[in-house]
């Protein structure tokens, strides 16, 4: 019987591949014309051979998590073995190069969540060429999402860098929605900061800071790679409108990040701020405790010497002892407030 399964496992996997011709991993693909640069969506069954064309380009968008991703990239004799490698690795940092007239990368974006907002940050890796340009991430992102909402509501894109630029486009406006966000936040603490009432509000402004901290490193690095490209004088080639996009994406993404170094640099003198009035009220506190400390110490060896039980104790033969003894702490209390007062303490 063993025999007989392994006769018919190989026909019918071999059958099994043979209908389920659908692109590993996919999850979406257009075709844009070249001429109007509008996008149709293909099917997820289309033929690798028909991802390649001669006129327009062909955006697809691959999910890494289905194994079978690299296996599938192998086939796409467009993509040189670096630009597959960026596809497919698992590094997270702002990457972007060119290998064979391909430029790949690693680009940051914003996760998205079915059924709630947030704010952390994904990373979407791409390889363009003339004719192809691939995309893919290991987690839903927003502003992949909205490119491609962009592009079924009429958005035009004639090279295939276009469609990295408007992905990266969505990004800055995620990042102005962002800033406008934290910087409400900002003022928000600032408010209560600087009530009569002091208030620690590092809790609050922790989250703010992380979140300005971490997309400023972002935009930094993004920036300064888009300079590159924008004085490209190397022989390589690269895609169709590169240069050009670089340097829109410079000055898009250059501007974004001066608005965020303002923030984080709004943000440090903040929880600067918080950490004075704290370590000042608790100062004033501990002044406090001192200054009581120091009134209540003369009264306790008034008692502490009335408490000895022992032969010859003053007033201890007195009707009116005890009024003495409490009379001779309150004089001792009031000895300290002089003492005090004179040194300058008070």
């Amino acid at each position: 019987m063993l025999s007989g399964k392994r006769r018919f496992a190989a026909p019918v996997w071999s059958a099994w591949l043979l209908l389920n011709t659908e692109i590993p991993g996919f999850v979406w693909a257009y075709r844009f014309d070249a001429v109007t640069g509008a996008g149709r969506p293909l099917p997820p069954t289309t033929p690798r051979d028909d991802l390649i064309v001669e006129e327009g380009f062909v955006w697809l968008h691959l999910a890494l998590s289905d194994a079978r991703v690299p296996k599938f990239l192998e086939g796409l004799a467009d993509l040189p073995d670096a630009a597959r490698a960026t596809l497919t690795d698992r590094d997270n940092h702002v990457v972007l190069a060119s290998d064979d007239g391909v430029l790949h990368g690693v680009f940051t974006d914003i996760e998205r969540a079915f059924d709630y907002e947030t704010n952390d940050i994904g990373w979407f890796r791409f390889a363009a060429s003339e004719r192809l340009i691939v995309t893919a991430r290991l987690h839903p992102l927003r502003c992949v999402e909205a490119t491609r909402l962009a592009v079924d509501r009429g958005l035009a894109i004639h090279e295939t860098v276009g469609v990295f630029a408007a992905v990266v486009t969505e990004f800055e406006k995620v990042v102005d929605a962002l800033i406008v966000e934290m910087s409400d936040e900002l003022d928000r603490i600032e408010d209560y900061v600087f009530e009569t009432a002091p208030r620690d509000e590092r809790r609050r402004l922790g989250p703010v800071r992380r979140t300005v901290v971490r997309l400023n490193r972002q935009l930094r690095a993004s920036v300064a790679l888009f300079r590159r490209y924008q004085r490209w004088d190397e022989p390589d080639p690269l895609p169709t409108g590169t240069v050009e996009m670089a340097e829109t994406l410079a000055d898009l993404l250059g501007s974004a990040s001066q608005e965020m170094q303002g923030l984080q640099d709004r943000a440090r003198l903040l929880h600067e701020e918080i950490d004075s009035k704290i370590s000042s009220e608790t100062n004033r506190h501990l002044y406090i405790l001192s200054i009581m400390t120091a009134f209540l110490l003369p009264p306790t060896l008034v008692t502490g010497f009335f408490g000895m039980n022992t032969g010859g104790l003053p007033f201890a033969g007195e009707h009116f002892g005890t009024l003495l003894a409490f009379l001779l702490g309150g004089l001792s209390v009031w000895g300290a407030w002089w003492f005090l007062k004179r040194v300058g303490i008070l």
